[in-house]
């Protein structure tokens, strides 16, 4: 088993275990790691997902093994779609799927090359102090494939993801926090547990407005501010007219005073 899932309650885990390799991803690992967000995609109980690695490191990235080996055969099932039974599959697995829910990623050791490419697929990454990232692939004439020149750029703007790109080097948690690539550092041997504790604040919120917000968040890049905001407005309507009314009538009712929330 290179991949590993555990619910707890709302929470799915997504554990990488191949530490050998310092959990890098060959085309077996990748398939059972996009099967595994396809399942928590489709499950209705599950409401956040953790994603980290097993042995002190997140991801090596692909493992080069196998690349190296030539296994072209995995290149041809990669696809981006072919209906609703068959999510988009990527190269490290997950990495082309659109999910309607949050994803953690609970950062230790390296996350580099498309272990950093995974971690840049999740909604936001908690990093412990001695973890780091890097376009490490840039040494072996190995290119970002799983979103890498997408979602850096977005993250830490164009120069700056020209600049890691093109060097490759190495990315200390503390520069990480300070560019934009991650929202938390944590003394090692603390991600997982932090993104746990997160990620039950987060499953405990009313799911249909979570979700909706955090869809237009996404959906607002690349569209004018008059589009995105009519989009959040259309989107967002429903949500108010189900979730919100009865969350109002709850606080109505007296929950919430002082800023305390308990879930419904």
């Amino acid at each position: 088993m290179t991949v590993e899932v555990i619910r707890e309650g709302a929470i799915t885990v997504v554990r990488l275990k191949r530490p050998e390799s310092r959990n890098a991803v060959d085309p077996r690992t990748a398939l059972a790691l996009y099967e595994a967000f396809v399942a928590f995609s489709r499950d209705p109980d599950a409401h956040v997902a953790v994603l980290h690695g097993e042995g002190g490191n997140f991801c090596a990235g692909a493992d080069l093994k196998s690349v190296a080996a030539g296994s072209s055969g995995w290149l041809h099932q990669l696809h981006f779609g072919q209906g609703p039974d068959s999510p988009p599959l990527g190269p490290m697995g997950p990495t082309r799927l659109e999910l309607g829910k949050p994803v953690i990623a609970a950062v230790a050791g390296a996350a580099v090359a498309g272990g950093m490419e995974l971690a840049l697929w999740c909604d936001y990454r908690i990093m412990e102090a001695s973890a780091y990232m890097g376009v490490f692939c840039r040494r072996w004439g190995v290119p970002l494939i799983d979103g890498g020149t997408v979602r850096l750029p977005r993250l830490v703007g164009l120069g700056r993801a020209n600049e890691l790109t093109l060097t490759g080097r190495r990315v200390d948690a503390d520069e990480c926090l300070r560019i934009g690539l991650c929202e938390h550092v944590v003394p090692d041997g603390e991600s997982l547990t932090t993104a746990m504790a997160q990620a039950a604040d987060i499953a405990r919120f009313p799911q249909h407005c979570l979700r909706a917000d955090r869809h237009c968040l996404q959906a607002q890049q690349g569209q004018t501010l008059a589009d995105a905001m009519k989009h959040e407005y259309k989107w967002n309507v429903p949500v108010v007219q189900t979730e919100g009314v009865e969350g109002a009538g709850r606080f109505v009712a007296g929950q919430g005073r002082n800023g305390a929330f308990e879930a419904p």
